[in-house]
């Protein structure tokens, strides 16, 4: 929880590094299980229920993509952007990301359970049930995004931001948190796990607002 003196050491998240090289345009059929994928852009394309477990994306643009269903399990996301992807379903879980930037997303029901997500950047857009259970987040940053029952149940998080973002029905269950950053939120709504917020800061405001669910997690009555 936030403490006296906090604000000072709360070390800031890193941000995706690099920038992209002149792509080329994909022009191939489906994605392929294990596919290696480098310095492609794909857009404006229907990838919905495609097989790209354990694909390697390099370098690589995905803009305004339907991933609905779509198979990435296992897949390595690599200095890469996806710009305003859509779609319910989404099988990321046990995925790797690295110098990642997310942009304007409109996703429900995304699975990166157990997924690893190392300078990544979710910028803008809404993602419904987001389900981020037992996965490792780095320097990760929410920034002016929607995240609706997103589920950190178990994730290990070190230093993540949230700014100007909202978090509705949140679930930290059995999360571990180190340089947690959450005062810019500008939603701050945890249905769960509220007790895991050690390694976290919060304003006071939030402090006031969070004080109903701490109180029941200590098992406080408050009778007026």
């Amino acid at each position: 929880m936030a403490r006296k003196g906090q604000q000072e050491t709360v070390k800031a998240a890193r941000r995706p590094e690099g920038r992209l090289p002149e792509l080329s345009v994909w022009e191939g059929g489906g994605l392929e299980p294990d596919g290696d994928y480098d310095g492609l852009e794909f857009a404006d394309l229907d990838l919905a229920g495609q097989e790209g477990i354990g694909a390697r994306f390099m370098d690589c643009a995905l803009r305004r993509c339907a991933l609905d269903e779509a198979a990435l399990a296992k897949a390595r996301i690599l200095d890469s952007v996806l710009e305003g992807v859509r779609g319910v379903g989404t099988d990321l879980s046990g995925a790797s990301l690295r110098d990642v930037e997310l942009v304007e997303a409109r996703l429900g029901g995304v699975q990166l359970h157990g997924a690893v997500l190392e300078r990544v950047e979710f910028r803008g857009g809404k993602i419904d049930y987001l389900n981020l259970r037992m996965a490792r987040l780095k320097d990760v940053v929410f920034d002016g995004c929607v995240l609706v029952e997103p589920d950190f149940g178990g994730a290990v998080l070190e230093r993540v931001e949230f700014r100007g973002c909202a978090l509705r029905g949140a679930d930290f269950t059995g999360a571990r948190m180190t340089d947690v950053d959450l005062r810019g939120a500008a939603e701050l709504d945890i249905a769960r796990g509220v007790g895991a917020l050690s390694g976290a800061v919060i304003s006071p405001a939030q402090l006031f607002d969070l004080a109903p669910a701490l109180a029941a997690q200590l098992g406080v009555r408050v009778v007026a």
